[in-house]
């Protein structure tokens, strides 16, 4: 199948499978990113059947390494819409990855204390009976918690 493109022909041949196979993401993830605007629709054969090119595949690669590293929908949709505009500056881009990292490094911090307090729940249980147990009383009573995030 052929498709017209800015001018240019350019062969339109991989199926959603095959699409799913080189570029490791699911077929329903595919259909949700073309749903949600993240993938352009595609065009179909006369038998309705979803057509791809390398453009695709190369998008979609982008959009799984994006959901890989944490970006969220609307991030991935700003930073696909400047990847169409090369000669910009990148200012936006590299606040939007600034926002994430900073969402993950609050994201490690608790993560981080919650480990401190499961450690300090297991290492004070005296493996005696379940009504002396500190898991299950930390678990009762939250003021119990050491760390102020868990209060």
């Amino acid at each position: 199948m052929l498709q017209r493109l800015e001018g240019r022909e350019e062969t339109m041949n991989i199926s959603i499978g095959e699409l799913s196979r080189q570029s490791g993401v699911k077929v329903p993830t595919i259909r949700y990113y073309e749903q949600v605007g993240l993938m352009p629709a595609p065009p179909r054969t006369e038998g309705q059947q979803r057509r791809y090119g390398q453009p695709e595949v190369s998008r979609l690669n982008f959009i799984r390494h994006a959901r890989e590293l944490g970006f969220e929908v609307e991030a991935i949709r700003e930073l696909l819409a400047m990847s169409g505009n090369p000669d910009q500056s990148c200012a936006e881009a590299d606040a939007i990855a600034r926002r994430h990292l900073a969402e993950v490094e609050r994201r490690i911090a608790q993560l981080t204390a919650l480990r401190t307090e499961l450690q300090r729940m297991v290492t004070e249980c005296s493996h005696g009976r379940v009504g002396e147990c500190r898991v299950i009383q930390v678990l009762g009573d939250h003021g119990e918690c050491a760390h102020e995030r868990h209060r």
